[in-house]
């Protein structure tokens, strides 16, 4: 600042050793100085009020950015696809408990996940809710207990509370699940993913035993776990187990942060301000034990000081780059995302700067909650889809061949602009229409419930979105489906957190359940009628997995290949249906249907006719 004085002040054309200077003009010069010093002081105290605080908490605001300009809407329509609320008619009485009493712990804003599995081999979708439950440090609630909650699908869509017969009453700080058959003995096994120790639950021909410390995946008694799943890394028949980790966290630690709102009392804290952890990643050694190898494996990456990176949200698995071993896409929020590809032999190299899926286009990190991917054009092209937080577009990071090249394109899909605003946790693509095109769900809602006197643009509660896919060919890819497309049921918001979806009323189309943290879940039945063929395949493993979870399965109809893959672990805390479906739209025949299993070999299936569920066994 000195230096910039003196050069405003002094004439440039000043020489001390030949030129007296007049009294009068140094007088002027240093009022002039003055003036100056007098202008920058106040300016600079104004700059220091505004900028410097002094052992203030820290204050929660969110900037209202601009929304991109929208793409050209294509030259088509969404047809209608109808959702019908159906939680309380087919029994459905579950209401998630967060714990909250006031303190706001950061844990309390996650909300819980949920899935569909067979636990009893009937061949339909049951559906397990995974819940939290009230402080041990809180006062006596009326001695509540809050337990996690299995419901028995009858086959047509109505549900029974199963959950005590089935040893499920069972209360632990949930969040995420995951559901595998793990020995191989034909029955589904539960993982829980939780604040604490995880758990392993053995099911024993519809009775849910601990296996915990058996198989040795309860992880660290203080770790806070998130979601989790599950696929064969090593090619050895059995699947192994990923464990999402998202922050190191404790009840004094979040207290002493003190995060307050603009404006109002404590808020529920950022990320930013926790330090991040490993995942864990264990190899199933099939005989009901698993070997943590999250060390040897190579997914514990460091940030540049040398600590854990990870701040992980959500999981999926995919092979890229078609290499025969399944590579592995993690979701973080605030730091960037992890991709670990699959070396052979256990191993794995981190490669998501490389590919393009860490950062948004400008090579920042962001808030990311769920992902899916997916064949969302019906080509070798990969999409996948991650939810962010309020203010950042859902992503969508595009791989046009197996080549581990993505680019984000959210903005000329329509994807992005229509998802700037919300905040979103679930996501999954699904062919909600059966035309043969996977659309795109996602569950939103804030972390706030007094968001909205911050920001006039945001509120606790969001309504769900659904993206018709309309194909590559319309200028728009993606478009934000209607209240009278999808009906008043499917907008009316909530706080939404995991989603997942199945054919709970073997009708051929998917149906769709969303948790709500601290209230009660919806659960959306399809009530399509455009008319359009499907054909649904539930495959069974004998070299492979049982679950075949990791097969591939390539469909030919009417000059289109569809590409789906059995991977029920997607979305945010959430599992979805083993089964794979296919749209088929006018098609009523299958000119081709070949099976990649897991183990690599391929098995092509006759297919008789359509709008059947087929059962598939591994040759």
């Amino acid at each position: 600042m000195s230096q910039d004085i003196q050069t405003t002040d002094v004439d440039p054309e000043y020489d001390p050793d030949t030129e007296e200077r007049d009294d009068t003009v140094i007088k002027v010069a240093l009022m002039w100085s003055l003036g100056v010093i007098v202008v920058l002081g106040v300016v600079g105290g104004v700059v220091a009020m505004v900028f410097i605080k002094k052992d203030e908490p820290s204050q929660i605001t969110e900037t209202e950015s601009p929304l991109p300009e929208l793409a050209d809407l294509p030259e088509v329509e969404a047809p209608a696809i109808p959702f019908v609320d159906i939680t309380e008619s087919a029994g459905i009485d579950f209401r998630h408990q967060n714990g909250a009493a006031g303190e706001k712990l950061l844990p309390e804003t996650m909300g819980g996940g949920c899935g569909f599995l067979d636990y009893d081999n009937d061949g339909d979708a049951d559906i397990l809710f995974v819940n939290s439950k009230h402080w041990d440090w809180s006062a006596d609630f009326n001695n509540e207990v809050s337990t996690l909650a299995l419901y028995e699908n009858d086959g047509k869509g109505d549900f029974k509370n199963v959950t005590e017969a089935a040893g499920l009453n069972i209360s632990v700080y949930g969040q995420g699940c995951a559901f595998a058959d793990f020995d191989n003995d034909g029955n589904v096994d539960i993982f829980i993913a939780a604040l604490g120790s995880n758990l392993l639950l053995k099911n024993e021909g519809g009775k849910f035993t601990d296996a915990t410390k058996v198989a040795g995946v309860g992880g660290d008694a203080d770790a806070w776990s998130s979601s989790a799943g599950c696929a064969d890394i090593d090619g050895d028949g059995d699947l192994d187990l990923f464990v999402c980790n998202y922050l190191k966290w404790s009840r004094e630690y979040d207290i002493a942060q003190n995060f307050q709102l603009t404006g109002g009392g404590r808020a529920y804290g950022r990320p930013q301000a926790f330090d991040g952890v490993y995942p864990y990643l264990y190899r199933n050694d099939g005989d009901g034990k698993f070997t943590d190898i999250s060390k040897d494996a190579g997914v514990q990456v460091n940030n540049v000081r040398g600590t854990p990176l990870a701040k992980s949200l959500a999981v999926t698995f995919c092979d890229f780059d078609q290499d025969g071993g399944m590579d592995i896409m993690v979701a973080n929020d605030t730091v960037q995302n992890l991709l670990f590809v699959n070396q052979g032999e256990g191993k794995f190299a981190e490669m998501g700067a490389a590919a393009g899926v860490a950062f948004d286009s400008d090579g920042k990190a962001r808030g990311a909650m769920g992902l899916d991917t997916a064949h969302f054009r019906n080509s070798n092209a990969v999409g996948i889809a991650i939810g962010n937080f309020s203010n950042e577009m859902s992503a969508l990071y595009v791989q046009p061949d197996f080549d581990l090249q993505f680019t984000d394109e959210a903005v000329p899909t329509g994807l992005g602009p229509n998802t700037r605003l919300e905040l979103t946790f679930g996501v999954f693509y699904a062919d909600f229409d059966l035309d043969g095109r996977v659309d795109f769900f996602s569950a939103n809602g804030h972390l706030e419930e007094e968001i909205n006197k911050v920001q006039s643009s945001q509120h606790y509660e969001q309504p769900p979105q659904l993206f018709w896919n309309c194909g590559p060919e319309n200028p728009t890819e993606f478009m934000d489906v209607s209240k009278k497309s999808c009906g008043a049921d499917f907008v009316k918001p909530l706080v939404g957190r995991g989603a997942g979806y199945a054919d709970i009323d073997s009708d051929g189309d998917i149906d769709v359940l969303i948790t709500a943290s601290g209230q009660a879940p919806r659960l959306l039945r399809n009530d399509q009628q455009v008319g359009h063929h499907w054909l649904r395949l539930k495959l069974n493993g004998s070299k492979s997995n049982r679950d075949a979870i990791g097969a591939r399965v390539e469909l030919k109809a009417g000059g289109t290949t569809q590409r789906r893959q059995v991977m029920p672990t997607k979305s945010y805390l959430s599992q979805s249906e083993l089964a794979v479906t296919f749209g088929l739209g006018q098609h009523d025949k299958v000119d081709k249907l070949t099976i990649t299993w897991p183990d690599g070999s391929k098995q092509d299936v006759t297919v008789e006719k359509v709008d059947q569920a087929l059962v598939v066994e591994q040759e």
